[in-house]
């Protein structure tokens, strides 16, 4: 897959964890996308090196879409925790 591939991909795991995990985000909509593409980067990377499950070149390979939303959600757990509700 290539870089544009990994950013639609964050971009719909960003928009999915988002719809997992309701609630007022600090960054809104564009925090929570930006958080999505960085999560599947790390979801990617954390699979292929502590998993042995590298990620496929295929962009509707399950597990990569599995990863990729994975990470998405581990980082806007992460944000929340450390901005808070920032808007009240």
């Amino acid at each position: 897959m290539g870089i544009i591939s990994w950013i639609i991909l964050g971009l719909l795991a960003g928009a999915i964890a988002k719809v997992i995990l309701p609630g007022r985000d600090p960054g809104g909509l564009i925090g929570t996308t930006l958080i999505g593409v960085a999560g599947s980067f790390i979801g990617g990377w954390l699979s292929a090196t502590f998993f042995d499950r590298p990620v496929e070149r295929q962009f509707f390979d399950l597990t990569t879409w599995g990863v990729a939303i994975a990470g998405a959600l581990v980082l806007l757990i992460v944000y929340r925790l450390l901005f808070g509700n920032s808007r009240r």
